[in-house]
């Protein structure tokens, strides 16, 4: 069999392991990365003996599959080229900015029978703890995802930014869409915002809040979730929590495989799915499209805009 050419687009922080990951399966050629930056993209092409491309054409056009980790407020559009190209498709969340586009990009993945994934990799730690096998639904949960200012992803809001992870993970608990969706917001860099507090309320009478910024004094990442027989308390900065509850969650999740390595087990699953040795990706289309549209409405519901 021979194995699959994949590329990057995109030579900032998750792009560089984009690339790491490819180079490193022995089912996959890396076989370059394009950048607006050349310099950038070139050294990370010199990092693992590949080309650096003109143009975000010329790498799909050498490529089977394709890691999008570009400014959140280009995926879409990266996104659908790639697909119209006829590429199996993982792009960093968001999966795109507005949502009629990101059914767009789920609809060409399904008529043209291409993988779309999308880099929620948090969902593989959640996976890793044992909590989607938990016997019963919470009835609350807080998060709090926040830290300095960086400047980085600052073409999108802090909820397309940041809160997106924790937004996904409640509707993979909850197992529905929220009923009502209320939020404020404060913006210090620009029109989106920079911190915002969100609430969901569901049908079954559970509850949600979330915490997300980007102009807090310190990095903060953890998330409470009370269920009938206790609660669980998540450390994603320590990699640990606190189970009161009565079913068993695995405390050495951070010493797995997958818990070890969540955006490269993201990756794998990815190219398992485009071999067919896969059923699907970890997060595929039609999921990161609710995770959108869930964060749009949390947006929308603040008054401030998503895009810069």
């Amino acid at each position: 069999m021979s194995k699959l050419r994949a590329g990057v687009a995109g030579a900032g922080a998750f792009g560089r392991i984009h690339a790491r990951k490819y180079a490193e399966d022995a089912r996959v050629t890396f076989v370059g990365v394009f950048d607006p930056d050349d310099e950038r993209a070139q050294q990370l092409a010199d990092t693992h003996g590949a080309p650096s491309f003109a143009s975000y054409e010329r790498l799909l056009a050498a490529c089977d599959i394709v890691t999008i980790a570009s400014p959140p407020s280009l995926h879409g559009a990266a996104v659908r080229a790639a697909l119209e190209a006829g590429k199996h498709v993982l792009v960093e969340k968001p999966l795109a900015t507005d949502a009629a586009l990101g059914a767009e990009l789920v609809r060409i993945a399904e008529d043209r029978r291409l993988t779309l994934a999308c880099g929620h990799q948090e969902r593989l730690v959640f996976d890793a703890m044992g909590l989607f096998s938990a016997p019963e639904r919470p009835t609350e949960i807080e998060s709090v995802r926040e830290g300095p200012w960086t400047g980085r992803s600052a073409d999108v809001s802090v909820t397309l930014d940041l809160m997106v992870h924790d937004l996904d993970l409640a509707l993979m608990l909850m197992g529905a869409p929220p009923a009502r969706v209320r939020a404020e917001a404060q913006c210090a860099h620009g029109r989106t915002a920079d911190r915002m507090q969100a609430r969901l309320d569901f049908a079954d009478g559970g509850s949600a809040r979330f915490t997300s910024s980007r102009i807090a004094p310190e990095r903060k990442r953890g998330m409470r979730i009370v269920y009938p027989s206790g609660e669980v308390r998540i450390d994603f900065l320590a990699r640990t929590f606190e189970n009161t509850t009565r079913f068993p969650l695995n405390a050495a999740f951070a010493e797995t495989r997958i818990g070890a390595d969540p955006l490269g087990a993201n990756v794998a699953a990815f190219i398992d799915a485009v071999l067919g040795v896969g059923a699907r990706p970890v997060v595929n289309g039609a999921e990161a499209l609710a995770v959108l549209q869930l964060a749009l409405a949390v947006d929308e519901a603040s008054g401030l805009p998503s895009l810069n």
